[in-house]
């Protein structure tokens, strides 16, 4: 009678547990296969940044971590669905918590995804001289929400992303070889071919002004006081600056030592005695 009792009882229960063993060995199972390939996903993104110089290795270490626990949500929505566990309103929940922090960290959002696009596309790199956002400095690190600039009087300008991504870019250090646009002014009295000879001399001097391309030096514009020249010497990206605030002295310089007439706004008085 008891050994009946107990075959009842075993009969009874068998499927049960049954279904629940297969469920805990389906479950780990997933999560053995979700965690394989969750890893081998982030790492195959990762390595896509790594293999490629022209790509950002920030970025894509981001992208990977969040390949990886998207994946890894699914298992467990997987796992828990295994057990019964009405996963509907979790991802509904899931999805509204997700729009609620999406709300609440709208700026950040914005600037994340104006950090990831400067990050695919480049338009500049650390270590370039840019002015974005109405700032202008040396690039010293891109952040996946920031920029960092470094100034020229060693101060440090942290700029939303948003902010640059928005606004126009100029990228000083992109090209090789610069132009250095100057405007130099001469009395109408000088001879111009004379004040050119004397700019056309300074510039050959110049230890950092290319030869190729020839410097640019033509009359532009017929001021009211004085005849302009715009003068364009090319150097390499480094010597921007070298070029940029040591020419207009030794080109003052050497238009004195020639006697040529730098005008210079002149008012005059008259006095009528009555």
């Amino acid at each position: 009678m008891k050994d009946w009792l107990n075959q009842i009882d075993i009969n009874q229960y068998l499927p049960g547990a049954l279904a629940w063993a297969t469920n805990i060995l389906l479950a780990i199972l997933i999560l053995i296969v979700g965690f394989w390939i969750a890893g081998r996903v982030g790492k195959t993104i990762r390595n896509v940044g790594e293999r490629n110089e022209r790509l950002d290795d920030t970025l894509f270490r981001f992208l990977g971590s969040v390949a990886k626990y998207v994946i890894l949500a699914f298992v467990a929505i997987a796992v828990l669905n295994r057990f019964g566990v009405e996963t509907t309103s979790i991802v509904a929940l899931l999805g509204a918590a997700g729009l609620a922090v999406g709300l609440a960290l709208q700026g950040a959002m914005s600037n994340l995804a104006a950090g990831v696009m400067l990050m695919v596309f480049r338009p500049y790199k650390a270590g370039d001289f840019i002015d974005a956002a109405g700032k202008f400095g040396k690039v010293d690190e891109i952040t996946l929400f920031t920029t960092v600039l470094q100034t020229f009087d060693n101060q440090q300008i942290i700029i939303p992303n948003g902010q640059i991504w928005g606004d126009q870019i100029i990228n000083h250090s992109h090209h090789p070889v610069r132009g250095v646009d100057m405007h130099f002014g001469v009395a109408y009295g000088e001879d111009i071919d004379k004040a050119r000879a004397v700019i056309d001399k300074v510039l050959a001097d110049h230890p950092h002004i290319r030869k190729d391309p020839a410097p640019f030096v033509e009359v532009e514009t017929l001021n009211d006081s004085s005849v302009d020249f715009l003068v364009r010497p090319f150097c390499d990206g480094a010597h921007y600056f070298d070029v940029r605030y040591s020419l207009p002295e030794q080109v003052k310089k050497a238009l004195d030592a020639s006697g040529i007439e730098i005008p210079f706004p002149h008012r005059k008085v008259i006095v009528v005695n009555e």
